[in-house]
């Protein structure tokens, strides 16, 4: 089997210890029970890491760069998901050398989003990070509307949120994972094991601007921020 995301592999362990899995986009297998090691996965499952929770601080520092008057940021967060309370906490250790007061926000409930999206943005100098989680990307489209709405620069996981309208993005190649994940596969129906096939970690990151979207809000993104930007949406 083929799984991504942490809740997904892990409810497929709970069906079968036996079956061959190989996953995509798990933060932390090893502290997600997905895995004994890195280098050494053991049982039936191995593949390819998300992101390293660190990435949470390179978030609040590209949010700050396009945005230096921020003084308050919403974090969505999914808090039955332990990469979500992990990822908050990588945020709130960079916060206090930025000077941001941080705010989380559950994203399970399309409602609950909007009720605090709208209440955090009544106070001024707000901006939004969005985490990596299922419910965030599901409830996508509702929290880029409401980013523009409330004229809140946000900074997202995945280029797809900045394609469809978000502020900016940072995070892996979401593709390239699949791709050498195909290789694993192959590897296990030739015969070898997942427990001796080594859980890889992200190779490609890309930045990634929206443009348009910058100037609805008001802001003029810099040059060196554009420079670096792997894709600058027109």
């Amino acid at each position: 089997m083929v799984a991504s995301g942490t809740l997904t592999v892990a409810a497929f362990l709970r069906t079968s210890r036996i079956v061959p899995i190989v996953f995509v986009q798990v933060t932390d297998p090893v502290g997600g029970g997905i895995v004994e090691s890195l280098a050494r996965p053991g049982g039936n499952t191995t593949g390819f890491a998300g992101p390293e929770y660190s990435m949470g601080g390179k978030y609040l520092e590209l949010l700050k760069e396009i945005a230096p008057h921020l003084t308050r940021a919403a974090v969505t967060r999914d808090p039955d998901n332990i990469a979500g309370t992990a990822q908050f906490a990588s945020i709130q250790s960079a916060a206090s050398s930025l000077k941001i007061e941080l705010r989380p926000i559950d994203v399970r409930d399309v409602d609950a989003i909007e009720r605090s999206v709208t209440a955090f943005a009544r106070q001024p100098n707000g901006g939004l990070i969005v985490t990596r989680s299922a419910p965030a990307q599901l409830h996508r489209d509702l929290i880029i509307k409401l980013a523009a709405r409330h004229h809140l620069p946000a900074v997202y996981p995945y280029r797809f949120f900045v394609a469809e309208g978000g502020l900016i993005s940072h995070g892996p190649d979401l593709t390239d994972p699949f791709r050498r994940a195909a290789g694993y596969v192959d590897r296990i129906l030739k015969g070898e094991k997942p427990a001796d096939l080594p859980v890889q970690e992200p190779t490609k990151y890309e930045t990634v601007i929206n443009l348009k979207t910058a100037k609805a809000l008001g802001l003029t993104v810099p040059e060196t921020l554009l420079a670096t930007a792997d894709e600058v949406i027109q």
